[in-house]
């Protein structure tokens, strides 16, 4: 069973272990121990005393560190890809590439976090100096969701780190198994810079929003959670970074390339069964390509091969647990009973009873005032609707509370501009959906969060800013004014 890692040392739960299940399988892959108000309030504890020293810590040492992470991943990149796919059920060809990408992570910011500490600025005299000084925050909570648990970790732990801060991770319960054995990758680090605490988010993880000593919140998951997070952190003024939920539109214009759109569509919509927060989840496309592209998804969704992880060819993975794949399939429900037809998929595989597996799902005559429209499917469903123009679809897709990702395939330049510009989402991607970069920001618009991860803005949301004012010559100068 693998314990709890806090403060570098191993510690039992409060409560009975959990058991970790294969998403593809239903077996049982491993147990963890559950904790509670105890273990979180040593977390905490441990992290608010290594931050006096870890803030100190020269930032070319704390580099180092995170560069040993990286070389660690990489040395057992094909172990932590079987273990990322036994819990999440996502193809273990995918998994090793999100090992690496993960590894590039915190190799990036090892060397942001040496190179940065801030600036100097114009002062007004000579004998003055202004220094806009950037600080760690203290200690940052790391709420983490399943459906990414090592990537999206990393995305928030390699900058927390590089910054100075010291972090308490709660991981997913259901990705819990697979991020407590991250704990053997962060062994260098001096004690308490790291804690992993397991626990359900009603207990644990609202005991670290509102913990006096966590003076930040860095959160992915769900727009409800991020709200309810939101309103606990502003009684102390916390920090927060929320990356949440996403209804991502795909415009695609009788100009493109609709063979490449196609493929586009399923890709962005299909992947990980359609559990990322940036699937394309609503197909607007112009009436007069919109029967052959509509055609074209359709077929290539019923060649799609659906399978567990592990087998290479599987291009369809399981949903992580039955009641996601409930909420799925009660969306294609409704929406089939107010009128939209369910071209291909909407159901359970019947050559795959066992995991818990849902067809990939294309729906046609679909209208906006239907949950399926409007609401975070998050699982392997694609809408595609007939609109008249480029100016329909844009509306269409603005409409939306939503605003994390949206994607636009067309030749045409100049509907390019007015795409990015007016489109609103804080990824956009022009013929090329789902494509991250460690150096470009990442995150939403409206109710899809606040705040960036990656590049250079994914370091700054973990540091603080100081404007400090430095008269060289002190003492030489009379402050009052010659009237009073």
């Amino acid at each position: 069973m693998r314990k709890m890692w806090i403060s570098s040392r191993q510690v039992a739960g409060n409560k009975l272990p959990l058991k970790a299940l294969d998403p593809a399988t239903e077996e049982v892959i491993g147990e963890f121990a559950w904790g509670g108000l105890k273990e979180a309030d040593e977390a905490v504890i441990a992290a608010k005393e290594a931050f006096t020293s870890w803030r100190r810590t020269p930032a070319s040492e704390r580099a180092a560190m995170l560069h040993e992470v990286a070389r660690k991943m990489r040395a057992n990149l094909d172990e932590l890809a079987v273990e990322l796919t036994l819990e999440t059920g996502r193809s273990i060809r995918k998994n090793r590439g999100y090992v690496e990408w993960s590894a590039q992570c915190f190799d990036y910011y090892a060397e942001l976090g040496r190179h940065y500490r801030g600036r100097l600025i114009p002062s007004p005299e000579s004998s003055q100096l202004s220094i806009i000084l950037k600080v760690p925050i203290g200690v940052v909570a790391a709420i983490v969701p399943w459906n990414y648990p090592l990537l999206l970790l990393t995305w928030k732990l390699a900058p927390a780190l590089a910054a100075g801060n010291t972090v308490v991770i709660k991981p997913a319960t259901n990705t819990s198994w697979v991020t407590l054995g991250l704990a053997q990758y962060f062994e260098h680090f001096p004690p308490g810079v790291i804690n992993i605490l397991t626990g359900s988010g009603g207990e644990v993880g609202d005991y670290l929003v509102t913990h006096p000593d966590v003076r930040m919140i860095a959160f992915t998951g769900s727009t409800e959670v991020g709200q309810h997070i939101m309103r606990q952190a502003a009684n102390d003024m916390k920090h927060i970074h929320l990356e949440l939920g996403g209804k991502d539109p795909l415009i695609v214009c009788a100009d493109a390339d609709l063979n490449a759109a196609a493929h586009a569509a399923i890709w962005g919509g299909f992947l990980n069964a359609g559990q990322v927060c940036t699937s394309i989840e609503r197909v607007y496309v112009e009436e007069e390509a919109y029967s052959e592209l509509l055609d074209s998804i359709v077929q290539l969704t019923r060649n799609l091969v659906i399978g567990p992880g592990m087998n290479p060819e599987s291009e369809v993975t399981p949903m992580i647990r039955p009641g996601e794949r409930e909420k799925v399939d009660d969306q294609v429900r409704m929406a089939s009973a107010s009128g939209a037809n369910i071209l291909t998929g909407g159901r359970v595989p019947p050559n795959l009873q066992k995991g818990f597996f849902y067809e990939p799902t294309v729906l046609s005559e679909v209208r906006e005032d239907m949950l399926v429209m409007q609401e975070e499917t998050f699982g392997p469903v694609l809408p595609v609707v007939s609109v008249k123009n480029f100016a329909e679809a844009m509306s269409r897709s603005n409409s939306s509370k939503y605003g994390l990702g949206a994607t636009l395939f067309t030749s045409d330049a100049r509907k390019v501009k007015y795409y990015m510009e007016t489109i609103e989402a804080g990824n956009v991607w022009v013929n090329d959906p789902l494509i991250d970069n460690l150096a470009g920001p990442f995150g939403g618009m409206k109710r899809s969060g606040i705040g960036r991860e990656l590049g250079m803005e994914g370091l700054e949301e973990f540091l603080e800013t100081k404007h400090v004012h430095w008269e060289i010559e002190g003492g030489k100068k009379n402050w009052w004014y010659p009237w009073e």
